[in-house]
């Protein structure tokens, strides 16, 4: 047996494995329940009205896609040149030191908010400069640089955050000194904790589809990924365009950090990401590399941890079925875009 590229899928080929795959991923969650002791059906409804049942439920789950708009949207751009981006959580906790470093340094609000959110995309691209540096000038691999950084960043934080950014008013816990009322960015709804920071994910998703279909860089960037051999035969520049890319990367994936500090938190603690770095590869993956698609496969795997969160007070299921399920979805979306574009041929 083999698999056979086809050239032309037919638009059933193109939405039967993706829509299988859901309702795959659905049939895993009631099995899941099922083996927790609770009635499948009462919990995926229940997770569905944690998710957007109210209002209240409903800001939350855009809150929590906001840092996973940035990261999935980080991972989309690097990984549609190839580029194996595995660090979006060091680069995310760079932009979330930045914002802290500047936002306490008592400017006044509307200059320190634009500031912030430059440093922070400056911390994160350097964060990532470096391992594409290695990569083009001495052939290291990305995925090992990127993926051990998230380490060195945490220890980074950590040691921060225990000696010289600990705040003398925090009762013992490690955490950083709060931004001054006038640096943190404005809810959007007064009372709720939605901030404009999920607004500004929105734009930068739009700014990334605008980038990738209508410029040059868009245009190089995914001729790169396609064939970075052809691609340089062609004249396209294929070191700068890594470089390039990796700056809009890991400054996308910083400024998931700039919104949870100036937006959510306040302040900067060492489990200020609930491993929203490593999630927005999940994001990207299930977006197919789409930055559109990114906020909707954002909105969808927070909307299982929200709802989940709320399913495992009302009917004691765990919460890690969400988990579960995120890696169940992947899995067998996976597989549906494998089966979307190739065919098995006996023999």
């Amino acid at each position: 047996m083999r698999l056979e590229p086809i050239a032309a899928p037919s638009p059933a080929r193109t939405f039967a494995p993706p829509a299988i795959a859901i309702a795959a991923t659905i049939a895993v969650a009631a099995l899941l329940a099922a083996l927790a002791g609770a009635n499948p059906a009462q919990t995926l409804g229940l997770i569905l009205k944690g998710a957007a049942g109210s209002k209240f439920a409903a800001l939350e789950t855009l809150n929590r896609a906001t840092p996973l708009i940035f990261t999935g949207l980080a991972v989309a751009v690097a990984f549609r040149a190839r580029l194996w981006n595995i660090g979006a959580e060091a680069q995310l906790y760079a932009g979330a030191l930045l914002t802290v470093l500047i936002g306490t340094q008592g400017l006044p609000g509307p200059l320190a908010l634009p500031l912030m959110a430059l440093g922070a995309i400056l911390a994160g691209a350097l964060v990532l400069l470096g391992p594409v540096i290695l990569k083009t000038r001495l052939g290291v691999d990305e995925v090992v640089t990127t993926l051990l950084l998230n380490f060195v960043m945490a220890l980074l934080i950590s040691y921060l955050l225990e000696g010289p950014l600990k705040d003398p008013m925090g009762m013992g816990w490690p955490k950083s000194p709060s931004l001054p009322r006038d640096t943190r960015l404005p809810r959007i709804i007064d009372g709720l904790r939605l901030h404009w920071g999920f607004a500004l994910a929105l734009i930068c998703a739009a700014s990334v589809w605008v980038m990738q279909t209508r410029t040059t860089l868009g245009y190089e960037i995914r001729a790169v990924g396609l064939n970075p051999d052809a691609a340089r035969f062609a004249g396209i520049p294929v070191t700068r365009v890594l470089l390039k890319t990796a700056l809009i990367s890991g400054g996308l994936a910083a400024l998931a950090g700039f919104s949870e500090v100036a937006g959510l938190k306040g302040n900067l603690t060492t489990d200020l990401s609930a491993n929203f770095g490593y999630t927005g590869i999940v994001v990207a993956m299930l977006a197919l590399l789409h930055p559109l698609g990114v906020v909707i496969s954002a909105l969808f795997v927070a909307g299982i941890f929200v709802g989940a969160d709320s399913m495992s007070r009302a009917a004691e299921v765990p919460t890690y079925i969400a988990d579960l399920l995120l890696a169940c979805a992947l899995l067998f979306m996976v597989l549906a875009i494998l089966l979307t574009r190739f065919r098995v041929v006996r023999g």
